[in-house]
C-alpha cells in the first residue's frame, strides 16, 4: 500500500501541460480513503510553490519540501515545520558558504528568488569531478559541514549537512509514522536521487529523466517509465498500485492547458493557429489512415526482417537494388515504430530484423548498412563505398526498445556478445575521446549529402544509444557497466549542448573552437546542424532537433525555442516536415557537385529540404511531447494527406515528397513511413 507520494516538480510533474491535467484528474479520481498523502519535493522556494498552487497550476498537496530539502511546510495547517528547521543549524553558516563558492571564477550566483536561509545556489556549467571536489575542500577549510548538490550540469546548491530531498523526506515520514516501504517517490534529475536511495523506498524515473538519475538508481527498486513528465508519473503510480487508472480531464477543450513551464510567446504562437477540436469525421479518416499504414507495413514483411520498401510494389534497378534489403537504420526505426502493434507476424518480423543485422556483424563489430534479402549478403558501405555509421547506433536503440516492450530477455542474453562488439566498434569512432563520434562525409542517413565530422543527428542518436545500452546492462544485472555507459551519456549530452547550441553566456577561452565564433552572431535558437574543428553548419537540421527533444538532449525550454523557429519558418508546410531549413542552393559554399547524382539532392529534394513522412511522424510526436495535443492532431491530419497522395495510387506512404510542392516522390510503401505514422496515431490515442 502506498501511503505517501513524494514528487519533484520541474521536469517531473511540470513540463507537459496535458499530462499535468491528466495527473490532477487521476489523483482526484482516486477514492479519498485510499489516496496517498501528496508531498511536493522541490528545489523551488516556498513562496514560489505557494504561488503555483494558489494560481491553480498545481493542486493543493498535503506537504511541501522546498529548497532542496531545507524546509518542510505543512500545507494543511499552512505553517512551517519548525522542528525540522532547528536541526539544520549545526555546522551551517550561509555567508561563509557563499564566500567559499564565490571564490571560484567559474561560479555565478543564481538570482535572489532561488536563494534561501539554508540554501546557497549557484550556476556552474559542465562541472568536472575535480571542480566539485575543489569546492568541497574549500567549504571544509571554511569550517563548514555541508552538502553540495549538483544537477542538470548547471545547478550547484550548498545546503546544511542534514539537508537534501532524501533526508527531509525521511524526517517527514518518521514524523508521520509511515514505513519507507509505504512511500513512492518520483523525479527526473540527479538532485532527486537522494529520495530514491533511501532504503525500502520505491521510485518512479520519468521517461525524460536525465542520465545522471538513471546512473544513480541502477539496481534500485524503481519503475522506469516510458511516459514524459506527469504521464510517466501516472505510469509508475499505476505500477505500484497507488492509483487504478488514468483519467482524462472532465471536459475536452482545444484551449491551451496551463503550465508554468510554457513560454507565453510559444502559447501565443499556437493560439494564433486557432486549432479546433477534431471532428468525428476527422477521427474516422485518421483511423482509416492508420489501418492503411499497418497494411503498408505488412507489405514489408520478409523472412529475414522488414524490407526498406515493398518488394512487390517497386521496380528496382541500378543503385536502387539496395532497396531490396533489410537496412540497419530503416529496419530499426520500423521496429521501434511498430512495437505496440498486437500482431504475431509483425512481432516475428521485428525480431528477425534485429537478428539478421546482429548475425552479420563484421569481424570488428560493424553493423551492416544493409543485408540483401535476395542473396543474404551484407553491405557495410552503400553508395560511394561510404560506411553507414548510424546503422549500428539505431540497432542498439531498437534492441533496447524491443526488449523493453516484449520482455524478451532470452533475445538479449543470446546476443549480448554481438551487441557489445557493435558498441565497441561505435565507441572507436570517437577518435579523440571527446564524447562525440566522427562521421565520414555522407556517412549516415543523408548518404548523398555533405555532412561530416560531428553531424548533430549522429551525436543525438549516439547519446540515446549509450542510455539504451546502459539500460540493457542493467537488465542483465551488470550494474557497474550500466553505470559506466549512463555516466558517459551524461558527458555526451553536455558536449552536444556546449558545441551545438552556441551561447554568448559562459564561454571559456580554453573551450575555443570555430563553432564558438557563433558569438559574433549572438545566441542561436536551435542546435546547429554540424560542427568540425574548422567550421560549423549554421542551418537547422529539423529532423535532428526533433530527435534531440524526443531523446531528451533538449529540455522543454530549449525545445520550445527550436519549435518556435521551425514553426515560424514554415518547416511543416505544405506537409510535415522538411528535414532541413534553409535548403542548400547551387553556388552556396556548402553546395557539393555530387548533389546532382540521380537528381536527388537538388534544392527541396531528398535530404536537401525534402519532406520525409517518417520524420513527419516524429514531428507529430515532438509537438505532442511539448503538450500541444490538438496541434499534434492537426499536423497528423496533414501527414495523413501526404501519405494518401501517392504517385500511381492512393495511400502509397511514399519515401519523400518535394519540399515546396508537396508532391510525393521516391519508393512506395516505405516501411518507416508506415511505422512512424502508426506510432504517432498510437501516441495521440487515435486508435
Amino acid at each position: 500500500m502506498v501511503k505517501l507520494f513524494s514528487t519533484d516538480i520541474d521536469g517531473t510533474l511540470i513540463g507537459k501541460p496535458d499530462a499535468l491535467e491528466r495527473f490532477n484528474a487521476s489523483w482526484m479520481a482516486c477514492p479519498e480513503e485510499r489516496r496517498p498523502l501528496l508531498c511536493y519535493n522541490t528545489g523551488r522556494l516556498l513562496d514560489d510553490m505557494l504561488e503555483l498552487i494558489e494560481h491553480g497550476d498545481l493542486m493543493a498537496p498535503d506537504f511541501l519540501i522546498c529548497g532542496v530539502g531545507t524546509l518542510i511546510y505543512d500545507y494543511r495547517k499552512k505553517e512551517k515545520v519548525k522542528d525540522f528547521t532547528e536541526i539544520l543549524e549545526e555546522g551551517w553558516n550561509r555567508d561563509r558558504a557563499a564566500a567559499a563558492v564565490g571564490s571560484f571564477p567559474d561560479t555565478t550566483v543564481q538570482p535572489k528568488h532561488f536563494q534561501g536561509p539554508y540554501k546557497s545556489s549557484w550556476f556552474l556549467r559542465d562541472a568536472t569531478e575535480e571542480q566539485l571536489h575543489e569546492i568541497e575542500v574549500a567549504l571544509e577549510n571554511s569550517d563548514l559541514d555541508v552538502n553540495i548538490i549538483y544537477s542538470s550540469n548547471r545547478d550547484l546548491d550548498v545546503v546544511p549537512k542534514y539537508a537534501n530531498k532524501g533526508n527531509a523526506l525521511t524526517w517527514l515520514i518518521k514524523r508521520l509514522k509511515i514505513s519507507p516501504s509505504e512511500v513512492v517517490v518520483a523525479g527526473d534529475t540527479g538532485n532527486d536521487s537522494a529520495m530514491f536511495r533511501k532504503k525500502s523506498i520505491r521510485g518512479i524515473v520519468v521517461g525524460n529523466a536525465q542520465p545522471e538519475l538513471h546512473e544513480r538508481t541502477v539496481g534500485l527498486d524503481v519503475y522506469r517509465a516510458d511516459g514524459v513528465c506527469a504521464d510517466g508519473v501516472l505510469e509508475g503510480l499505476i505500477h505500484f498500485g497507488a492509483i487504478d487508472s488514468v483519467c482524462e480531464p472532465a471536459q475536452e477543450t482545444c484551449d491551451l492547458p496551463r503550465d508554468p513551464s510554457m513560454h507565453k510567446d510559444t502559447l501565443r504562437l499556437i493560439s494564433e493557429e486557432k486549432v479546433s477540436n477534431i471532428s468525428e469525421a476527422d477521427r474516422e479518416y485518421l483511423r482509416f489512415a492508420y489501418k492503411k499504414a499497418v497494411e503498408g507495413l505488412r507489405r514489408n514483411i520478409t523472412p529475414i526482417g522488414f524490407s526498406a520498401c515493398s518488394l512487390e510494389d517497386n521496380v528496382t534497378e541500378g543503385t536502387d537494388e539496395n532497396y531490396r534489403s533489410v537496412w540497419g537504420r530503416d529496419g530499426s526505426i520500423a521496429v521501434i515504430g511498430s512495437l505496440k502493434l498486437d500482431d504475431p507476424e509483425i512481432r516475428e518480423c521485428q525480431r528477425n530484423t534485429l537478428q539478421t543485422l546482429l548475425d552479420h556483424l563484421s569481424l570488428t563489430g560493424q553493423v551492416p548498412s544493409n543485408v540483401s534479402i535476395d542473396t543474404k549478403e551484407p553491405d557495410y558501405s552503400g553508395v560511394g563505398g561510404i560506411c553507414s555509421i548510424d546503422s549500428g547506433i539505431w540497432l542498439i536503440i531498437a534492441v533496447f526498445e524491443y526488449v523493453r516492450a516484449t520482455g524478451d530477455l532470452d533475445f538479449l542474453r543470446d546476443n549480448v556478445k554481438n551487441l557489445q562488439r557493435a558498441m565497441d566498434w561505435l565507441s572507436a569512432q570517437d577518435a579523440n575521446n571527446d564524447g562525440l563520434i566522427e562521421v565520414p562525409e555522407a556517412g549516415d542517413w543523408t548518404d548523398l549529402f555533405g555532412r561530416s565530422y560531428n553531424p548533430l543527428y549522429d551525436e543525438v542518436i549516439w547519446y540515446r544509444a549509450n542510455i539504451c545500452y546502459g539500460r540493457l546492462m542493467e537488465l542483465l544485472g551488470k550494474w557497474e557497466m550500466a553505470g559506466d555507459y549512463l555516466r558517459w551519456a551524461s558527458h555526451i549530452k553536455r558536449t552536444i549542448l556546449r558545441k551545438f547550441w552556441p551561447s554568448t553566456i559562459g564561454q571559456k577561452d580554453w573551450e575555443y573552437s570555430f563553432a564558438d565564433q557563433q558569438l559574433n552572431m549572438g545566441d542561436t535558437q536551435y542546435l546547429l546542424a554540424q560542427t568540425t574543428p574548422f567550421s560549423f553548419d549554421w542551418r537547422c537540421d529539423v529532423y535532428a532537433n526533433v530527435l534531440a527533444f524526443l531523446f531528451d538532449v533538449l529540455g522543454t525550454d530549449q525545445a520550445q525555442k527550436a519549435f518556435r523557429f521551425m514553426w515560424g519558418v514554415g518547416a511543416n508546410h505544405p506537409y510535415p516536415v522538411r528535414n532541413l531549413y534553409p535548403v542548400v542552393q547551387a553556388g552556396d559554399p556548402d553546395w557539393k557537385p555530387y548533389y546532382t547524382v540521380n537528381l536527388l539532392n537538388l534544392p527541396n529534394h531528398y535530404h536537401n529540404g525534402g519532406i520525409w513522412p517518417f520524420v513527419g511522424g516524429m514531428w507529430v510526436q515532438f509537438i505532442h511531447k511539448l503538450g500541444f495535443r490538438d496541434l499534434a492532431v492537426a499536423e497528423l491530419m496533414k501527414l495523413a494527406k501526404v501519405n494518401e497522395a501517392g504517385i500511381a495510387s492512393s495511400w502509397e506512404f511514399n519515401e519523400w515528397a518535394h519540399g515546396e510542392t508537396g508532391r510525393p516522390m521516391g519508393k512506395t510503401y516505405q516501411a518507416w513511413s508506415c511505422s512512424e505514422f502508426v506510432k504517432a496515431c498510437q501516441m495521440l490515442k487515435i486508435v
